[in-house]
């Protein structure tokens, strides 16, 4: 599992079009946007896709004055559940 959390800035004027934009890139999700033009996007890694991939893109909206990591957390799930053990009800 990897969760970015972003800060982008985009120019007056251009925040309608550069937030669809942003909900239009698989793994991005727009949460909150400010009335001078900031907005609060999460990243996932998709299957296909990494994060990094999809903030590197980010910036090539037109309109995007600037794109911020803010958060970042990253959590290998097959380890974690490899680690865990058998469970109880679980066969080992």
């Amino acid at each position: 599992m990897n969760i970015c959390g972003c800060l982008v800035h985009a120019a007056p004027g251009t925040v309608t079009e550069t937030r669809a934009r942003l909900e239009a890139m698989p793994g991005a999700e727009v949460h909150a946007e400010s009335e001078d033009g900031r907005l609060v996007v999460v990243v996932e890694d998709m299957d296909d896709r990494k994060a990094s991939d999809t903030i590197m893109e980010m910036h090539q909206i037109p309109g995007v004055l600037s794109v911020t990591l803010n958060y970042h957390h990253f959590e290998d799930l097959s380890q974690r559940d490899t680690a865990r053990g058998p469970q109880a009800g679980e066969l080992s």
